[in-house]
């Protein structure tokens, strides 16, 4: 049974939870592994007609958890690999989903978090949310958010956050089209209900033939790009940056770059 995500469906709408509240949903391979076979079996499901993703407490996704982080520093160049591959997985798993996606960001969305809540076809959040391309920070290069990021935004807005790794809130990440409505906690549950029901009430065949046409249409930039971003992950995962970075994360401390 799954532990760190949760699966429950009403009426067709399928919502999927991150449920590790005490390390503020951050992302395990565990977890990333649980994600990626929970958006599957949604996609292959004759019942599911519109995903929800949200996360349980009060954050919906702190990035890469610290435990995750640790273990890195001892990980071999396959492991490290293989994490890069499930990574990808998981982003272009939930980009290419055939059913309309939410997000119901009702807590921060930090790194991989952000890119989670933004690859969705629908984003609400709660005013008070950050989100954050924070990797140039320690050291990591924003490699598998960026294909998405700059797909979405454009080159120079993405340049603008990835390269200074800031946080930005909800009413300037929907000022840039990464979030679709900023909602009050109180009226998020119903405003994505809504959603889901304006949705339902489509042709399912044509909602499915629309995002296969919109992700046709990427396929070979996204390819490419992704392609381009794993080597780039890869490399930055050689460099004394990368160490330090890590390390000073975890130390609480301030890096000391070379």
């Amino acid at each position: 049974m799954s532990q760190t995500v949760l699966i429950s469906e009403t009426a067709g709408v399928r919502t999927i939870t991150l449920n590790r509240p005490e390390r503020r949903n951050a992302l395990t391979p565990e977890m990333q592994a649980e994600l990626i076979a929970a958006f599957n079996d949604a996609g292959d499901s004759e019942t599911t007609r519109v995903v929800v993703l949200t996360g349980f407490g009060d954050a919906f996704c702190a990035g890469l958890d610290l435990s995750a982080l640790q273990a890195m520093q001892h990980k071999t160049a396959l492991e490290l690999s293989d994490d890069t591959h499930r990574i990808s997985r998981l982003f272009r798993t939930l980009y290419e989903l055939p059913v309309p996606t939410i997000a119901a960001v009702n807590g921060h969305a930090i790194a991989g978090g952000t890119g989670l809540a933004t690859i969705c076809d629908f984003t609400f959040a709660v005013p008070t949310v950050k989100f954050g391309y924070t990797e140039v920070k320690i050291g990591f290069v924003p490699a598998l958010v960026s294909a998405y990021l700059t797909l979405q935004i454009g080159e120079k807005r993405a340049r603008n956050l990835l390269l200074t790794g800031r946080l930005f809130d909800a009413a300037e990440a929907c000022s840039l089209g990464l979030v679709t409505e900023v909602v009050a906690p109180e009226l998020l549950s119903a405003r994505v209900e809504a959603l889901a029901q304006m949705l339902i009430a489509n042709s399912p065949s044509s909602l499915r033939a629309t995002k296969e046409l919109l992700a046709n249409q990427n396929r070979h930039w996204l390819d490419a790009a992704i392609h381009r971003s794993m080597q780039a992950n890869a490399l930055s995962r050689e460099t004394p940056d990368f160490h330090e970075g890590i390390s000073a994360f975890l130390e609480k401390r301030k890096p000391i770059w070379s």
